[in-house]
């Protein structure tokens, strides 16, 4: 007998047929003989929905109240589940993020798992129960719910999957696996058999969709090995783990793209030790990710600091980098927005030469200018005008991948 944990997301739960589909899934997965615990998103756009909610009675809401606001949408998905497994014979119990024993620190929105005590959900699976968990919630130290963030549910599957051994972990979306890129958009995408945690962290990192960066920095860690597949189509998926056999011999593993990007600029700062950590530590106290960094040869006693950051932080940004310019000094800071970042990705980069040049020449031949870059091992980020990107990703895709 296994253990294997089961994640749905919000379209696979969207409705009533949707959810006796999954609950189909489960059952068949359970009377195979296997323990099966479930981690369910919100239905189809409730998240968005309840936002919505929260925008008609204040523009700015506290971020505990929005979590406790935010969290009801998984629990109408695990009750609901719960409920349609019962009306296929299977016994099975829904649990919120708490009850399952997920503890978190207080950052609201976007809390981070601190401890996972996974006592009860072991004692229901020794009653012979599917266990329903509500994904991207847990408790803080003040009982105060919280909120994992945009696709915490993958994360809250994979931290059950490390805490209780399973045997497997398996993410279910609208899509049946890992791309080359989003086939919604790149008809020429292919779908990969395999993908090692570096590259799918990249690539999560990078905009694409299907797999949240964090679930996957926690599954390298544990060592849960993923498999991304279809809660519509039952046909082989994707396996994230730690080494792939490259058959394919692929140079390139995927291209992505992500629209959430402002560029923030900090010009003339003293061109002195310490200004760069004041900048941005002053930022990291508020759990503002930076991505993509350019520091200019300094002007005489001066530089400029221009970086990029989630276009959903960029207010929230310039306010704290305001609040601080005492701090650091400069005579001005600009926020501009219209910008996407592209990004390939692949572990061939490490052993072949020209790999960025090769890039470089695909968007120059799709007239794509670009602003900044970035690169990794595994890994090249430019950044570019919003309205090119499409055209950018599949220029790039096209040169690597046929």
């Amino acid at each position: 007998m296994a253990l294997i944990v089961q994640k749905f997301g919000g379209s696979s739960v969207a409705n009533r047929d949707r959810i006796f589909n999954v609950a189909r899934i489960v059952a068949d997965t359970r009377n195979a003989g296997n323990d099966v615990v479930v981690v369910v998103s919100a239905q189809g756009d409730t998240t968005d929905d309840l936002i919505q909610k929260a925008a008609e009675i204040t523009s700015s809401p506290s971020q505990r109240e929005m979590d406790m606001l935010l969290a009801t949408g998984e629990q109408i998905s695990i009750s609901l589940l719960a409920m349609a497994l019962s009306e296929l014979g299977v016994s099975a119990i829904s649990l919120t993020g708490w009850q399952a024993g997920f503890h978190t620190d207080r950052a609201y929105t976007r809390a981070r798992i601190t401890r996972l005590d996974s006592e009860r959900v072991e004692s229901e699976l020794a009653r012979n129960r599917v266990v329903v968990v509500a994904g991207f919630q847990g408790l803080n130290r003040t009982e105060d719910i919280t909120t994992l963030g945009r696709g915490g549910s993958d994360t809250s599957a994979v931290a059950l999957a490390a805490a209780l051994h399973a045997d497997r972990c398996q993410i279910f979306t609208d899509v049946e696996g890992v791309y080359t890129a989003d086939p919604r958009h790149i008809p020429k995408a292919k779908k990969l058999s395999e993908i090692t945690f570096d590259e799918m962290l990249e690539l999560a990192s990078a905009g694409a969709q299907v797999l949240n960066n964090r679930s996957v920095e926690l599954a390298k860690k544990y060592g849960v090995e993923l498999e991304v597949l279809s809660s519509l189509n039952p046909v082989p998926g994707t396996i994230v783990k730690e080494v792939t056999n490259d058959m394919e011999g692929m140079l390139i593993k995927g291209v992505a793209k992500d629209t959430d990007v402002a560029v923030i600029s900090i010009l003339n700062v003293p061109d002195v030790p310490g200004t760069s950590f004041r900048v941005f530590g002053a930022l990291a106290q508020k759990n503002i990710n930076v991505d993509i960094i350019l520091q200019s040869i300094g002007r005489g006693k001066n530089k400029d600091l221009i970086f990029s950051v989630p276009l959903s932080d960029a207010e929230t940004a310039m306010r704290v980098l305001e609040e601080n310019r005492h701090r650091f000094g400069g005579d001005e800071i600009l926020m501009n927005t219209g910008y996407a970042k592209v990004s390939m990705v692949g572990a061939g980069m490490k052993s072949n030469s020209g790999v960025a040049s090769r890039m470089f020449e695909a968007l120059y031949e799709a007239n794509v200018n670009i602003h900044m870059i970035s690169t990794s091992e595994i890994k090249v980020s430019v950044l570019i005008d919003d309205k090119d990107a499409d055209r950018a990703v599949a220029a790039v895709h096209d040169a690597f991948i046929h």
